[in-house]
């Protein structure tokens, strides 16, 4: 479903809405493909609908009060609001979800996903990871 251009849509409904589609595009290629096939795929899929997508954004760090122009680079960083990190490997481990919430917290973002496409079933490699999203505002559903 189209968004109209400009309308303010919450880190939830963005999440909700790239799940979707990432659905969609492991439904239709399924497991097994490169990242970077998945990301732009997915990509495509989030800007026919009308979102803003970076691709491998490059988001600077700040240490010791310098500012170091790439500290780490987002696969995905829809409407400037969620960030979405791609794998495609057997299974996620721990790190990839702390490798996502270091990124959130750099990026001073609330919400990113972290989505697994070498899953046979897609839902199992899905982890929604917060940086101080209120979580009793809203829901996702599918």
């Amino acid at each position: 479903m189209p968004r109209a251009t400009g309308a303010k849509v919450s880190e939830n409904e963005v999440a909700r809405r790239v799940l979707g589609a990432a659905f969609e595009v492991h439904t239709t290629l399924g497991p097994g493909l490169l990242e970077s096939v998945y990301e732009v795929i997915l990509a495509h899929e989030r800007r026919k609908t009308g979102f803003s997508v970076e691709r491998q954004n490059a988001i600077p760090i700040h240490y010791d009060g310098l500012k170091f122009a790439e500290g780490f680079r987002a696969d995905l960083v829809i409407d400037g609001i969620v960030i979405v990190e791609l794998k495609s490997v057997q299974a996620l481990s721990a790190v990839h979800a702390k490798q996502v919430l270091t990124q959130l917290r750099l990026a001073n973002c609330r919400l990113g996903l972290l989505i697994n496409f070498g899953e046979v079933h897609l839902k199992n490699g899905i982890k929604r990871i917060v940086n101080g999203l209120d979580e009793d505002r809203e829901e996702i559903s599918f």
